[in-house]
């Protein structure tokens, strides 16, 4: 008898045992993934907070007509294309008669960046008077320079191994000296598209084109999708061999790898229907068929959790299935289906592999005015900078990851306070 309850004890301990380096192995993992994403967030934010400054060198701009090329009474034609260009070299020129060189020269014009001509040709625009006049702008400095000013390029290395020269170095020290180098918040950022020059790189365009996709995606995913899992739970015929066909060829789509909807898209929308390239109607479509499983088996699992007896209680009192179906089932469904649709939302606001293959990936610098203009995705421009080789578009890529990231946070955040305000307990 005692042998038999020791045996029984020594069961239980063991039992226990087992139970408690379950427990720990499972709080080991938590503990690893927290640490491994901690450690992802940090670079990504590490790397991509600089991004969000800028670099600003002030220039005293003498606007003389006879440089500018301009007669005596210019029209605004003239002074669009008048050589603004020049203006800010022989500027530099002044301020640095070292340069002596053809090299250093060009160097010395390497210090602001090129949109300086358009930003003064937009502020003699704006204001014909300033002609014939000296005034003060402040114009984007050199990607190098930025990257110098946030402390990116050691001086102390060899110049042979720096990306900027001694001399370009010992004008920076003079401009700071004379507080013509500035940081300010980077605007340009948010409001400026795709570019060639890093300085002048922006995300509104990509922006704008993933806020039309993600429009078109939830214009056609939310009816269809709604509609479907409506007519599966309500209306369809059970055990019948079709239906379970259209449910499991569902729940297969919901596993298919996105980038195959890409080649779909490219084959189908774009290749049979002619849908213009690149273009957030052709992204939207290829989204929607990717986002459709998921809002489908969502918003059915939703429809189905509605209890019986409302149902029941609606037909009892006279009311047809298709007014059972939208008028009390829908209504009290509406909170999860939404909550589906949000996550299915930020699920294709992520997605780049069947972008890419619908040309999206293409370098757009305007940005599209609507669904039928050609057009890039936040996603595509981060894959686009990632394989750029300048040290500033590592910035923004990560800058522009950071906005991802914030915008997939606040929908799935979206997501869970509706289901919690909403969500009802049967």
């Amino acid at each position: 008898m005692k042998n038999h309850q020791e045996k029984i004890r020594n069961s239980l301990k063991k039992r226990h045992a087992r139970e408690r380096r379950f427990r720990l192995y499972g709080l080991l993992s938590v503990s690893v993934s927290i640490l491994f994403l901690l450690l992802l967030l940090t670079d990504i934010v590490s790397k991509g907070l600089p991004a969000f400054t800028e670099t600003r060198i002030k220039l005293d701009i003498t606007l003389d007509p006879q440089q500018l090329g301009l007669g005596d009474h210019p029209d605004r034609d003239a002074l669009f294309h008048a050589n603004y260009s020049r203006l800010i070299t022989e500027t530099l020129k002044k301020m640095f008669p070292d340069a002596k060189t053809r090299k250093q020269r060009r160097d010395l014009k390497q210090l602001v960046s090129k949109s300086a001509a358009y930003d003064l040709r937009d502020a003699v625009l704006a204001n014909p008077s300033l002609l014939g006049t000296t005034q003060s702008f402040w114009f984007l400095a050199k990607d190098d320079v930025d990257q110098y000013m946030k402390g990116r390029i050691d001086r102390t290395l060899p110049e042979s191994q720096r990306r900027l020269k001694d001399y370009q170095l010992a004008w920076i020290d003079r401009l700071l000296a004379e507080n013509r180098l500035e940081k300010r918040f980077n605007k340009t950022f948010f409001t400026a598209s795709d570019s060639r020059e890093p300085e002048q790189a922006g995300i509104r365009g990509a922006f704008v084109g993933s806020v039309l996709t993600l429009l078109v995606t939830l214009a056609l995913s939310f009816p269809i999708g709604v509609l479907a899992a409506i007519y599966l739970e309500e209306f369809a015929p059970q055990n019948n061999r079709w239906v379970d066909l259209i449910e499991v060829n569902i729940n297969n789509l919901a596993a298919v790898p996105s980038i195959v909807f890409g080649l779909l898209g490219l084959a189908v929308f774009i290749g049979f229907f002619g849908v213009p390239r690149s273009a957030p109607l052709a992204g939207g479509l290829v989204l929607t068929l990717m986002t459709l499983p998921t809002i489908i088996i969502t918003s059915r699992a939703v429809i189905k959790a509605v209890p019986q007896s409302i149902r029941e209680a609606a037909l009892a009192l006279g009311a047809s299935k298709t007014q059972v179906a939208f008028g009390h089932v829908l209504p009290l469904a509406l909170p999860g289906i939404l909550t589906g649709t949000i996550i299915g939302m930020a699920q294709a606001l992520g997605e780049t592999a069947p972008l890419l293959l619908i040309g999206m990936v293409a370098f757009v610098a305007d940005v599209p005015h609507g669904i039928f203009d050609p057009s890039t995705a936040l996603p595509v421009q981060i894959f686009l900078w990632a394989d750029s080789p300048e040290r500033a578009f590592v910035e923004r890529t990560s800058a522009a990851i950071i906005v991802l990231l914030t915008f997939l946070i606040a929908m799935n955040g979206l997501a869970v306070f509706m289901r919690k305000k909403y969500e009802k307990k049967w």
